[in-house]
């Protein structure tokens, strides 16, 4: 206690006037004293976790204070600076690894992410849609569609009135409806970006489509403009360096043509093209404005349109950009709408990054893009008419997967949108879906150890690298123990970029890393990746993710016990959804690999793995001692799956090894664990080690998603599985918060939540998600159903959280890491509701074809 004053001084001195999630981060702070002293008598406090705690306060601030003031680089975890909570953010633009763009439900554009990973939260203001109206040659009504009033841009006509807008998403299509006061005028701005399941084509574009429908009530006809405004650049302070330009463009290909103005970014590292564009139809005219001032009053621009519903169109590039100073350009698109008639006016932004460097800027990478638009950075143009041409086609596709979904009336309307909107983070989360460079061959993928990974570099060369952020603000790409959770959304929708971060994990597990790293927490040092372990991610965007892995400094991994066994289970999952025999084996080695090293973790030959008494799993701040009901879980359903493919792979010697294992480990798991009505939190017999977990049945989640949680291949008793989720319904669930928030971690048998860890007491969404989807795998739908939906109800509507689901939040309204990857998990659950409607997994391709443009 003596210490924990000038520890908590010290974090709030940085912390001070960062808001809510500063706020947030003091609270748990504080919190981690507080729990220590919950659970004892008085003189009984367990003197050395607290002087942990306190240490690796004082070793955190010391190393965040030399990343983010010497080094001058951000943090891969920054728990003093955490972005604050701004409930502004909508549907995303953009597809799959090609950076994206938020639009707000307001309709500003305020999230970027177009350098890999990287995130700039600026709202930037010229971003805006204008409207003008004219009428027997004069304009009746002009407004800038936005609620803002700016300093800048003070010329034009802002303030718009919310009370006349509707915003509606359904990703990755969003709908904002505008009453135009007093007109009699309806504008309907449909947003599309190519996110269409198994397609690795236009699913890779960086472009997004706005498409104007226009109902006209009036007993007139109506001329209708619609300006778009664009700034060169992200609203950061690159806009200002200088050197950056604009120019006109027109495209006419297959009888099409698109008119629009190029936005030349021109930094040093990572230079991109903003693009923005209408399509050009018999009675829809397109105008353009090459270059303005958004810095300044606006008054020439705004004057232009008011003039006549047209922009001047000037021919030729603007110039250069001075240091200081930031240009910005406009295209409009108008037609005339008959009285009582409805119009389509087609508007889109493209942004073309082709070549990219992360941190290190060690490697040039080429995105997924360029092997159909070419890398030389002037893809912008056919990117525009790319999109402008077929975005009606991709409605179509996105309808045909949606609609079965949608009009399920069984299905409550929240899971639909929760089922849907939480995919942003496919493409939201960091995203990077990169090209095999033309020049590489398989050693230079494979490594030196990876010669039996025969499909590799085919696959690969075939379908890129695939890659996504734990969370916006934990930058640590394919944290692999949370997309254990999340890998079910890859899976089930773009199977072959599951199997693309499967071989990567893959290669690291075969080849051994020695390269020393000082481990932050531990103040040891150790190998960054020991060979035939899987490691926790594959890196930070700030450094160079594939070449340097195991950006998470907080632990040492090598002896976490969850992370080899999530890699043997998504394997079979995998192939169970798939039937890609080839996948399966070229993983069987790598899979006995690290199973062989897991064993090891078997310290008393009883054929089940004990935990070693710190955080040595996904819940790396809730110790565990001995066995325990989650990574004992996850074992035993590991040796099934071992068995199993040793089964469909004909090794028998394997099989029989697994067998006996899994005989003893089952016996040991429950004599150890069950107590009755559901499985202890761990073996120890200390005072937690009764708690309730939420994710205690993980391991018979993935037994079930592949049919093996019955018959000779039942791990855990039905009876006793049932019992658990009961407990954990009653407990978890109904016990907390009134029932409306979800599955709180930890729970004690007598109904107060386990606050013996900072994650004890919180609700992770992604795991509350996998929690419903077991559920309903047993019979227990309404239960599974009841239990999401607190998620959703709490993240989505109460706390204003949407499109930026955190990892976790508390029954007082404190949350962390805001959008995070693990509540792709609620695909599990769509799994499950498809499997007990009679789904069955596609057959079986053929070998041969498997790997096909």
């Amino acid at each position: 206690a003596a210490a924990e004053g000038p520890l908590m001084r010290q974090y709030e001195g940085v912390a001070r006037g960062r808001g809510v999630a500063a706020a947030g981060w003091r609270v748990c702070l504080a919190h981690r004293f507080e729990e220590l002293r919950q659970p004892y008598g008085a003189g009984d406090v367990p003197f050395r976790d607290v002087l942990r705690h306190i240490g690796l306060g004082l070793r955190y601030f010391r190393w965040w204070y030399k990343k983010t003031r010497i080094e001058k680089k951000s943090a891969f975890i920054d728990l003093l600076c955490a972005v604050p909570l701004q409930q502004i953010y909508g549907c995303p633009l953009g597809g799959i690894g090609g950076g994206t763009i938020t639009r707000g439900w307001r309709g500003e554009f305020c999230r970027w992410q177009l350098s890999p990973g990287i995130y700039h939260y600026e709202t930037v203001i010229a971003n805006q849609f204008t409207v003008c109206l004219r009428c027997k040659g004069q304009t009746v009504y002009q407004q800038v569609l936005s609620v803002e009033r700016p300093s800048t841009l003070q010329g034009w006509n802002w303030g718009y009135c919310g009370h006349y807008a509707f915003y509606h998403a359904l990703y990755p299509r969003a709908w904002m409806v505008y009453e135009l006061p007093g007109q009699n005028m309806v504008l309907t701005c449909r947003q599309v970006s190519p996110v269409i399941p198994h397609d690795y084509k236009d699913s890779s574009l960086p472009v997004g489509v706005f498409i104007w429908e226009v109902e006209n009530g009036r007993d007139e006809d109506v001329e209708v403009s619609i300006m778009f405004s664009l700034q060169n650049g992200m609203g950061t302070k690159e806009d200002r360096s200088g050197g950056h330009w604009n120019e006109p463009f027109t495209l006419q290909k297959d009888g099409e043509r698109v008119t629009g103005v190029l936005l030349h970014h021109c930094t040093h590292v990572n230079p991109f093209t903003l693009a923005i564009s209408a399509r050009q139809k018999a009675d829809t005219g397109v105008t353009h404005l090459s270059a303005f001032n958004p810095a300044g009053s606006g008054t020439d621009v705004w004057q232009d349109l008011l003039q006549d519903g047209r922009l001047d169109s000037p021919t030729g590039k603007s110039s250069l950009t001075e240091k200081g100073e930031v240009t910005a350009a406009a295209v409009c698109a108008s037609c005339r709408v008959p009285a009582h008639g409805h119009r389509t006016l087609e508007l889109a932004l493209a942004w073309d990054m082709p070549c990219v460097h992360f941190g290190s800027k060690e490697k040039l990478h080429l995105r997924r893009y360029t092997r159909f638009f070419g890398s030389g950075g002037d893809a912008a143009p056919a990117l525009s008419h790319y999109a402008l041409t077929h975005y009606e086609e991709w409605e179509r596709k996105i309808e045909a997967w949606q609609n079965p979904i949608l009009e399920n009336s069984q299905l409550p309307s929240w899971y639909k949108s929760a089922l849907f909107n939480e995919l942003y983070f496919m493409t939201d989360g960091g995203t990077i879906w990169m090209e095999v460079p033309p020049d590489a061959c398989a050693e230079d993928l494979q490594g030196p150890a990876g010669a039996g990974l025969s499909h590799l570099f085919p696959f690969l060369r075939e379908y890129g690298r695939f890659a996504y952020l734990e969370g916006q603000e934990y930058r640590m790409y394919n944290t692999y123990d949370v997309h254990f959770y999340a890998s079910f959304a890859l899976v089930m929708l773009w199977p072959k970029l599951q199997i693309s971060l499967q071989y990567d994990i893959a290669v690291t597990v075969v080849n051994e890393d020695v390269q020393p790293r000082q481990y932050l927490m531990c103040g040891q040092i150790a190998q960054v990746k020991l060979k035939n372990v899987v490691p926790h991610d594959i890196g930070d965007p700030d450094d160079e993710p594939w070449q340097r892995v195991n950006a998470y400094l907080m632990h040492d991994t090598a002896d976490w016990k969850d992370l080899n066994l999530k890699f043997v289970l998504q394997v079979y999952r995998d192939y169970y959804l798939t039937h890609d025999s080839l996948y399966l084996r070229d993983m069987w080695p790598v899979c006995q690999a690290v199973m062989e090293s897991e064993l090891k973790f078997d310290t008393d030959n009883d054929g089940l793995i004990e935990n070693g008494g710190f955080a040595d799993q996904t819940y790396d701040a809730w110790v565990v001692h001995g066995a325990s009901a989650y990574c004992g879980g996850l074992w035993l359903a590991a040796v099934c799956m071992m068995c199993k493919m040793a089964e469909v792979l004909g090794d028998a010697e394997i099989q029989q090894k697994y067998t006996d294992i899994l005989s003893k480990g089952k016996e040991a798991f429950e004599r150890l664990l069950w107590n009755g009505k559901y499985y202890n939190y761990d073996s120890s017999g200390s005072h937690t080690s009764r708690s309730i977990m939420s994710d205690q049945c993980a391991g018979q989640w993935f037994l079930g998603a592949c049919d093996l949680n019955q018959g000779e291949f039942e791990v855990f008793p039905k009876s006793h599985v049932i019992s658990a989720l009961k407990t954990i319904f009653e407990k978890n669930v109904l016990s907390f918060a009134g029932g409306t928030m979800g599955a709180v971690n930890g729970m004690r048998p007598d109904g107060v939540p386990d606050t013996s860890s900072v994650q004890s007491n919180e609700v992770w969404i992604g795991v509350v998600y996998a929690l419903a989807a077991t559920m309903i795998q047993e019979g227990m739908v309404e239960e599974g159903f009841r239990t999401a939906e607190g998620c959703y109800r709490t993240v989505w509507e109460r706390l204003g959280m949407a499109f930026q689901t955190p990892e976790a939040y508390r029954e007082k309204k404190v949350y962390r890491s805001l959008a995070y990857m693990r509540p792709l998990s609620i695909w599990s659950m769509q799994l499950a509701l498809e499997r007990r409607a009679g789904w069955t997994p596609a057959p079986a391709q053929p070998a041969q074809a498997r790997i096909q443009p």
